[in-house]
């Protein structure tokens, strides 16, 4: 019986025998992403100016850039109502670029791919899952003064649909915001007093319609600037309006959750933090950005301090990858670095010439 025994252990296939400690894999370790050092100065990598000062207006200055989620490239709006496509260049030729820009004022590159819009842009985005090596997903968004919503292809420069909605007397009328839902599968637009609501697969004059002033007279008035949705798929997204107030809606049927107020200018940038538990707020002719906790949505947690009192401009900011600091400009040309946790300048400020009116990372 002890032979018989000992021939059947050895019999056992390998997934009925025990693993010892030896044969264990080791575990793989959770991505951490790269600490930043304030205390070092930044130091510029490319440049870009000369493309866009051409054309009939030499006075053409950056509205607003914004990365692709795959990190590939980069989109830019300037006053000329023109979007700017920069792919960032391959591991063989950055040093070169990064040398040739160092040394003089030449653009690093030219940008890949240009797009001309027919007025001045309100606001534009990115699809949520776009990746370079899917050109099916290689889409953005933009809104611009007496056109439908556009929906571009970022590999051709093609239009590829529009979403349009009409006024009472069927007139088109603008967007003042856009944004895609988490989900990818609807478009978000902001007008006077509501949001419309666009399926991505249904172009056309298709959309739902949502006011965003209640019949009991809450809610939001004015024009919607800003949309944000929370990026924990929690159902929540975040709408600002030039009459100073931000709202919080549920996704599905944009039931109004609360409203706060306390931005002295109207509402131009609103974004969640990365776990979703708190909301920041900028506003125009306001110098501070509020950050908000929406789990309780009563008081202000604490304000962030930028150079923003004198001016319309969207001034807009910016939360790093990993979710700790904020970034954001102002017309004294300073970029203000905070730490989230703290409320507090993360470091001394680092100056440029001009108004800083988009931080993106």
């Amino acid at each position: 019986m002890g032979e018989e025994e000992r021939e059947e252990e050895n019999q056992l296939p390998s997934s009925q025998i025990e693993p010892t400690e030896t044969s264990e894999s080791p575990k793989q370790q959770e991505y951490e992403w790269p600490k930043i050092r304030f205390s070092v100065p930044p130091y510029r990598t490319y440049h870009f100016h000369n493309q866009f000062r051409t054309g009939p207006n030499p006075n053409n200055f950056l509205k607003g850039v914004k990365w692709s989620p795959d990190g590939s490239c980069f989109l830019t709006s300037s006053e000329d109502n023109t979007l700017r496509l920069f792919y960032l260049p391959d591991d063989g030729s950055a040093d070169q670029i990064t040398a040739c820009s160092s040394v003089s004022e030449e653009d690093s590159y030219a940008a890949q791919l240009v797009v001309s819009e027919g007025e001045s842009v309100y606001d534009f985005c990115w699809y949520p899952y776009m990746s370079a090596s899917d050109p099916v997903t290689c889409v953005f968004a933009t809104t611009t003064r007496d056109h439908p919503i556009h929906l571009w292809d970022a590999t051709s420069g093609l239009l590829r649909c529009t979403y349009r909605a009409y006024d009472a007397v069927d007139e088109i009328t603008a967007a003042f915001s856009v944004a895609f839902n988490p989900a990818g599968t609807k478009v978000f637009a902001g007008y006077n007093k509501s949001v419309r609501v666009f399926d991505v697969h249904r172009p056309g004059r298709d959309f739902v319609q949502y006011s965003t002033l209640q019949g009991n007279k809450e809610g939001q008035t004015g024009i919607i600037s800003a949309i944000a949705f929370c990026p924990t798929h929690t159902g929540m997204l975040a709408t600002g309006s030039y009459s100073q107030t931000t709202a919080i809606y549920r996704e599905d049927n944009m039931e109004l959750l609360y409203v706060l107020h306390g931005q002295e200018g109207g509402i131009t940038h609103v974004q969640f933090s990365k776990d979703g538990n708190y909301l920041y707020t900028g506003a125009r002719k306001d110098p501070y950005i509020m950050c908000w906790d929406i789990r309780k949505a009563v008081e202000v947690v604490y304000k962030l301090y930028r150079s923003s009192e004198s001016t319309n401009q969207r001034i807009a900011f910016d939360i790093e990858c990993s979710g700790r600091h904020l970034g954001t400009g102002g017309q004294d040309g300073l970029v203000h670095i905070y730490d989230l946790q703290t409320g507090q300048w993360a470091t001394e400020d680092f100056k440029f010439s001009r108004t800083i009116m988009r931080i993106c990372s």
